[in-house]
């Protein structure tokens, strides 16, 4: 007992640790949990999943991937797809059937495999599932269509996979009973159908339900949750391998039905899902036996070059053939595939089942699927982001500002972020305030900003920070907390005070971050706009010399915003100040008589869109 929490504890250790070094270095985070697991299963035996869980370790994966599978299927918004050109349709009608054939090929001419694990393997070898894909996408800066597309993909892919692998299988084991192909495919097209109406009608039930108050408010998780895995096991009750098509029709009809009963359930399912992904990645990878990769042969080899850079690009350069799809973003969805979790639970499943039918190739599918994991988890993940660069087809990647709200000090910070090169987005419901900024070619976003029709016509992908500066305090504090989440809470700001002990004031639970150190509010910015003062820029060459001069500047203004040499941004405020070091560029808030002083440049007027002088010592 205490060796197994052992475990559990150094899996969820390994697998949220390799999360949190991907976020600060950058690098993919699905390949650091490949390397934690291989470190802590196979090369120092700390972790022996098969023994350590037993007989609980498949219905474990089952049931995590279950759950990956519907809160992928929640965040599919049907909307999506009217911007994906019909990409999505053809990757699955036409992609998949393609793919199949031509990696059923390559598997029996390159591969050496028989025909039969040859077909069911490369029925396998179509999912694209979203345990990697998912964090691929978070950690790049992909354009908001191929970004849509390969989401779909993966998600809805992930079960056709394990479909594909169950047909061949059943028809290989129906083979000597006397039942015909046909008859075997009329039975599994039925079970799926099934399997996709339960999914649908457990979505319409929780529909029906949760807003109508049957369940209180703190079993509504739980008791989503709870269905979830009733409809899994359910499904797989009715045919095996089903239950993935279930859970994935109830996430995407229960994510289109806009209840707000999901709301607060976004967020448990979001951190539920990243902490089954880390450990489920990481317990699969320790339980790779080195010895079964001694089989790995110099056709597997080939076999991996031939499924990167022939099966997948064929597939998608001919499902996309005559679409309206760039062909730039089909050539960086034909390069994305990489396989995760889904495709080894399955392997290993049928693996087993293989070797029950007498195929000798069980053990060198389990090989030559990791082999499959690995490599597209290291050539994809370190390549999508040079990739997509190469090609053109990058969003902003979150390095820019929207400003909520349309006020004459919002137009000056709008003016002063882009002399420094830092693209600036303002949101105001009043079109007549937005007259301004529109005239001096600002981008401009009109609209509630709170509407669901905004995620649909703004790309927030494109925004680092949001700065919140209409004149009611409370709509800002409001807009902090929708977008906190999605933004980060570090990264939403909004005018008011820093602390006070007004009773009015609200909870800082409620409110984003302070602008400024001291909390200027609107009133205060709008005051001091009168008075003249002013936005400036200083690029640090010398960190002491600044703040020395820094030292000098009213308690009230200062510094706001620090753009660093590598592009990213952080703002100053009452909770955090970030510490400028050399080639990076503060942006200030002074009076005018300041600026010539200290020798920095204003950055106020709508045509100075150069960079303010260095300071020198």
């Amino acid at each position: 007992m205490n060796h197994l929490a052992f475990v559990l504890a150094l899996v969820g250790l390994l697998g949220i640790g390799a999360q949190w070094v991907a976020w600060r270095t950058g690098l993919p985070a699905i390949a650091l949990m490949l390397v934690a697991g291989l470190i802590a299963g196979p090369a120092t035996g700390l972790i022996r999943p098969e023994e350590d869980f037993g007989h609980l370790l498949e219905p474990a994966v089952s049931l995590a991937v279950a759950v990956i599978l519907f809160e992928g299927g929640l965040s599919l918004n049907l909307r999506e797809l009217q911007h994906a050109e019909g990409a999505v349709h053809r990757l699955v009608l036409i992609g998949v059937p393609l793919g199949w054939v031509l990696g059923a090929l390559a598997c029996y001419y390159v591969a050496g495999l028989v025909w039969p694990v040859a077909i069911l393997f490369a029925g396998i070898l179509v999912v694209t599932g979203p345990t990697v894909v998912l964090p691929l996408l978070r950690q790049s800066s992909v354009a908001a269509r191929p970004r849509a597309i390969l989401k779909w993909e993966a998600i809805v892919n992930d079960p056709i996979g394990a479909l594909c692998a169950v047909v061949t299988y059943e028809i290989l084991r129906q083979a000597g009973s006397g039942a015909t192909m046909l008859e075997s495919l009329v039975s599994l097209l039925a079970a799926a159908a099934v399997a996709g109406l339960l999914g649908y009608a457990v979505a319409r039930l929780l529909g029906w339900a949760l807003p109508r108050g049957y369940v209180p408010e703190y079993l509504k998780a739980p008791v989503i949750l709870v269905a979830v895995i009733g409809t899994f096991v359910a499904s797989n009750a009715i045919q095996q391998e089903t239950g993935l098509l279930a859970v994935t029709v109830m996430g995407v009809a229960l994510g289109n039905m806009q209840l707000a009963s999901l709301r607060d359930f976004l967020t448990f399912k979001e951190n539920m899902t990243i902490i089954l992904v880390s450990g489920v990645f990481v317990l699969l990878s320790a339980s790779l036996d080195l010895g079964v990769l001694r089989q790995f042969e110099w056709r597997f080899g080939l076999f991996l070059v031939a499924l990167l850079l022939v099966v997948r690009p064929a597939t998608v350069l001919l499902s996309l053939a005559g679409s309206r799809i760039p062909w730039r973003e089909r050539l960086l969805i034909g390069w994305i595939a990489p396989r995760g979790v889904v495709m080894i639970a399955i392997t290993g499943l049928f693996a087993l089942r293989l070797d029950e039918l007498g195929y000798g190739d069980g053990g060198t599918l389990v090989a030559l699927s990791f082999a499959v994991v690995a490599s597209t988890i290291v050539a994809h993940g370190f390549t999508i982001g040079p990739f997509a660069n190469l090609l053109g087809v990058t969003a902003p990647g979150g390095r820019g500002v929207l400003v909520v709200g349309s006020t004459g000090w919002s137009l000056s910070l709008a003016r002063a972020l882009r002399a420094l090169g830092v693209g600036v987005t303002i949101s105001d419901t009043s079109w007549q305030r937005l007259a301004p900024a529109r005239q001096e070619g600002v981008p401009t976003y009109h609209g509630e900003i709170l509407a669901e029709a905004t995620e649909e016509q703004l790309d927030l992908q494109q925004f680092g920070l949001l700065a919140a500066t209409t004149e009611n305090e409370a709509y800002n504090a409001l807009v902090c907390s929708e977008f906190a989440p999605e933004l980060g809470r570090d990264n939403v700001y909004q005018l008011g005070d820093a602390a006070g002990d007004d009773p009015r004031r609200l909870p800082d639970a409620l409110r984003g971050r302070a602008m400024f150190r001291s909390g200027l509010g609107v009133e205060d910015v709008a005051m001091r706009e009168r008075a003249g003062w002013t936005f400036a820029a200083a690029r640090i060459v010398d960190v002491a010399d600044f703040a020395d001069a820094a030292r000098s500047l009213p308690e009230d203004g200062g510094p706001l915003l620090l753009l660093r040499k590598d592009g990213s941004l952080r703002m100053f405020s009452h909770a955090s100040t970030p510490t400028p070091s050399h080639g990076d560029t503060v942006l200030l808030y002074v009076p005018s008589d300041r600026i010539d002083a200290a020798g920095w440049q204003a950055l106020g007027a709508a045509d100075q869109l150069h960079r303010a002088e260095e300071i020198t010592a």
